[in-house]
C-alpha cells in the first residue's frame, strides 16, 4: 500500500514538477504567443500540438541544463530524456485544454496564465509522487 501522507516526498515531487513546468510553459507560451503576435492563421489543434511538442523539446532542455551541474552533459541529457514522457504530456495537455476551455482557441492573455500553470502543475504532480514512492527516482 502507498503512503501518500509524505510530506518529503511531496515536496520533492512539487519541486521536481515546477522545474519541469518551467521548462514546458518556456516553449507552450512561446508558441502560442508565436502565432497570436504574428496573427499566423493556422487551426488550434495544430498550434496547439505545436505547443506540447516545443514545451516538451524546452523541459528537457531546461532539465539536461539543471541536471549538467550535478553530472557531465551526456548523462544529464540521457537523464532528462529518460523522465517520465507521462508527466510532461499530462502536464502540456492540461495546460492547452486549460486554455482552450478558457479562450476557446490558442490564446494566451494575462488572465490565463494562472489557470494553465494551475492545471498545468497539478495533473502530473500525483503521478510525480507516485513515481518517487514507487522508484525512488528523484532527478533534482
Amino acid at each position: 500500500m502507498l503512503d501518500w501522507s509524505c510530506k518529503k516526498t511531496w515536496r520533492r515531487s512539487s519541486y521536481n514538477t515546477l522545474w519541469c513546468l518551467a521548462g514546458c510553459s518556456i516553449g507552450d507560451f512561446g508558441t502560442i504567443l508565436f502565432f497570436q503576435v504574428n496573427a499566423i492563421e493556422w487551426p488550434v489543434l495544430a498550434i496547439m500540438c505545436l505547443a506540447i511538442f516545443n514545451g516538451l523539446v524546452t523541459s528537457i532542455l531546461l532539465e539536461t541544463i539543471v541536471l549538467s551541474r550535478q553530472m557531465t552533459l551526456s548523462s544529464a541529457f540521457k537523464t532528462a530524456m529518460g523522465m517520465s514522457l507521462l508527466s510532461m504530456i499530462s502536464m502540456e495537455v492540461a495546460m492547452n485544454i486549460t486554455d482552450f476551455l478558457l479562450t476557446g482557441g490558442a490564446i494566451i492573455t494575462f488572465w490565463t496564465i494562472p489557470p494553465m500553470l494551475l492545471a498545468g502543475f497539478l495533473t502530473p504532480l500525483p503521478y510525480n509522487y507516485w513515481r518517487l514512492k514507487v522508484y525512488g527516482i528523484a532527478c533534482h
